[in-house]
């Protein structure tokens, strides 16, 4: 593979930033929190000692700044894995490709990567307004299919593929764990556990309006199969940060529990008690 890339491959704005996120190299640290809400950045940065940088485009808004001492960023993805693809591949590119020359860099530098987010449970004995930590993801999504490189197999995927039932979805699923190193920091967290990625809100997880979903108990077969949640980024996020050399994790906010019909009476309050609690543990 050639070292010099296109135009048409690293698309670039005229200040010399990557085209979606709107970012120049300088303007990202070496951790970033993701979330999905754009509302949910200026949430995040406000606990900030300091904003340095305030930057956006479209669904992506990023602020950089220091925490206690330590540079640290936080950025909006919108929803759904395709907007994943865009995030992990361009904060890669901001760090490891050379953008004026688009070559790239000999020296790789690994982000740490820390979403978060809210989520669904289809475990009926995790509890709303709790904040769960995710270890493995299986990907329903069939973004990583489209990746040359891309295998990751371990217990967790090998058992969950010998008894998926459900033939068409099959051929889509990709897996991949969280960094242990970076889960080590969340250990203390009420629940760990096992989630699916989705690539829709409604008949993907289970909910019908005018068009039936492909089992009425699809998400009860999932937690039959290990799954504790669900949500619509982290497959990718941590498969491309297997593939690319980041580490990620997860911690979400469970908001509604669909087993048992429930869901948080303030989840406000709750996203609040999940940015206190990772903040503490991003920089510590």
């Amino acid at each position: 593979m050639l070292n010099k890339l296109a135009a048409s491959e690293l698309v670039l704005n005229e200040d010399g930033s990557v085209y979606h996120l709107n970012l120049l190299p300088e303007d990202i640290a070496d951790k970033v929190i993701l979330v999905g809400d754009p509302d949910r950045v200026p949430k995040v940065s406000k606990y900030f000692d300091s904003v340095e940088i305030k930057k956006n485009k479209r669904e992506f808004y990023t602020h950089t700044g220091t925490l206690r001492g330590e540079r640290i960023s936080v950025m909006s993805t919108g929803i759904g894995t395709e907007n994943i693809d865009i995030v992990m591949n361009e904060l890669d590119a901001l760090v490891n490709i050379d953008l004026q020359k688009k070559e790239f860099k000999t020296e790789h530098k690994s982000l740490k990567l820390f979403r978060m987010g809210t989520c669904g449970s289809v475990n009926p004995d995790v509890q709303v307004d709790n904040m769960l930590v995710t270890q493995n993801v299986v990907g329903l999504d069939g973004l990583m299919n489209f990746y040359q490189d891309y295998h990751f197999e371990n217990e967790f995927s090998k058992n969950f593929l010998e008894k998926f039932p459900y033939e068409k979805i099959k051929p889509m699923l990709y897996f991949s764990e969280w960094s242990e190193e970076l889960g080590e920091v969340f250990k203390d967290a009420k629940y760990h556990g096992n989630t699916a990625t989705f690539p829709g809100f409604y008949a993907p997880q289970g909910r019908e309006l005018r068009l039936k979903a492909l089992d009425d108990k699809f998400l009860e077969t999932l937690n039959g199969l290990g799954i504790t949640n669900f949500e619509m980024e982290t497959s990718a996020i941590y498969a491309f940060s297997k593939l690319l050399g980041h580490q990620a994790i997860t911690v979400n906010n469970v908001i509604a529990n669909r087993r048992r019909g429930e869901f948080s009476v303030d989840h406000h309050q709750s996203e609040k008690r999940l940015i206190d609690w990772v903040l503490e543990r991003v920089i510590n």
